[in-house]
C-alpha cells in the first residue's frame, strides 16, 4: 500500500496546526486543573456502606472543629467519595474518619494524601526542568547521531524536526487533559508528568526509526530529496503502526480493566502515543522536506 505522505504533506500539516491551535486555546483559557500533588492539600477517599449525598459530608464535616467549609466533595461511583481539602493535621484527618463513621457507620479509607504548599510548587519546577532538560539533550543527541548526513539538508534539522515532532505529542495531550479538567474535573499530578516522559521516549524513537531510514537510504539511493522520504517512510509505516496498535491495546485493556488509579496515567499514554504514531509519519518525515524546498527558495 502506497500512501503518498510527502506529496499531501500540506493536508497532515492542517491537521496538526489545527489540533494545535485547539491546544493552545484551551490551555490559554482554562489552564490545566492541579491535583494536590502541585497545588499542596489534602485528598481522601473513603468507601461507605451506603453512600451518602455531597450535602451530608459537607454537614458531618461543619460539626468538626476547624476550617473545614472549604472541603470539596466529590461523589465517586455507588459507595465512594472524593474530600479535597487544605493540608490538616494528622489529628483532624482522624476526627474526620471517627465522624463519618459515627454518622454513616462502616467506613473504609481506600487513599489518603497530604502535601504541603512550598512541596507541590517544588514538585511543579521540578516537572517542568525535567522536561526541558530532555528536550534539550534529545536536540544535542540526534544532532550528533545525525552529524555525517549534512546534505540536502543539515544534521541539526533532524534534531529541531525531532523535537517539534515531540513538542506536538505533548502539547496536544496537555490541551486533552485542559479541557477534561475543566469538564470533568481530572486533574494532573506527577502520574501525569510521567506518562509526558514516557511519550517523548516513545515519540522519539518512533520517529527516529523514519529519520534513521532517510539517512540511510541518502547514503544508498542516488534520487530525488523528496523521493528518498517517501519511500523511507512507506518502508517503516508498517513497523510504526504494528508497534503502535500493539501497545495500544495493552493501555486500553488497562484503561477499561485496570483500577482508577491508573486511568490518568493511561489515558494520557493512549492520546500521546497515538498523537505520536502520527506525527512521526506524517509530520516529522515531510518536514524535512519542506525545509530542503525553504533552504532552495531562499538560494
Amino acid at each position: 500500500m502506497n500512501i503518498p505522505v510527502v506529496k499531501y504533506r500540506s493536508i497532515w500539516y492542517l491537521i496538526s496546526g489545527t489540533a494545535i491551535a485547539i491546544s493552545i486555546v484551551f490551555l490559554l483559557m482554562w489552564g490545566m486543573k492541579q491535583g494536590i500533588e502541585f497545588t499542596g492539600g489534602t485528598l481522601m477517599v473513603v468507601r461507605f456502606e451506603e453512600q451518602p449525598s455531597a450535602v451530608e459530608l459537607q454537614g458531618s464535616l461543619s460539626t468538626l472543629e476547624g476550617d473545614f467549609g472549604t472541603a470539596i466533595v466529590q461523589l465517586a461511583g455507588e459507595k465512594d467519595a472524593q474530600i479535597r481539602l487544605k493540608p490538616i493535621s494528622e489529628d483532624a484527618h482522624q476526627s474526620i474518619i471517627t465522624r463519618f463513621r459515627e454518622d454513616y457507620g462502616t467506613v473504609e479509607e481506600l487513599r489518603y494524601d497530604s502535601i504541603g504548599p512550598v512541596i507541590g510548587e517544588e514538585l511543579r519546577s521540578k516537572s517542568i526542568r525535567g522536561l526541558l532538560i530532555v528536550l534539550f539533550a534529545i536536540l544535542v543527541y540526534v544532532a550528533y547521531a545525525f552529524r555525517k548526513v549534512s546534505a540536502p539538508v543539515q544534521s541539526w534539522k533532524y534534531g529541531l524536526v525531532t523535537i517539534f515532532a515531540a513538542f506536538h505529542d505533548i502539547l496536544i495531550p496537555l490541551g486533552a487533559f485542559a479541557y477534561l479538567g475543566k469538564f470533568h474535573g481530572v486533574e494532573i499530578g506527577t502520574p501525569f508528568i510521567a506518562a509526558l516522559l514516557t511519550i517523548l521516549g516513545y515519540s522519539i524513537t518512533d520517529t527516529i526509526v523514519v529519520m534513521d531510514r532517510v539517512r540511510e537510504n541518502l547514503l544508498k539511493k542516488n534520487a530525488v530529496f523528496s523521493e528518498i522520504v517517501q519511500a523511507s517512510v512507506q518502508q517503516t509505516f508498517f513497523r510504526s503502526f504494528n508497534t503502535s496498535m500493539t501497545t495500544l491495546l495493552a493501555l486500553f485493556a488497562i484503561f477499561f480493566f485496570g483500577g482508577d488509579t491508573l486511568k490518568e496515567f493511561t489515558l494520557t499514554l493512549i492520546i500521546g502515543i497515538s498523537v505520536g504514531t502520527y506525527s512521526s509519519i506524517f509530520i516529522a518525515s515531510p518536514l524535512l522536506v519542506t525545509l530542503d524546498r525553504l533552504k532552495g527558495k531562499r538560494k
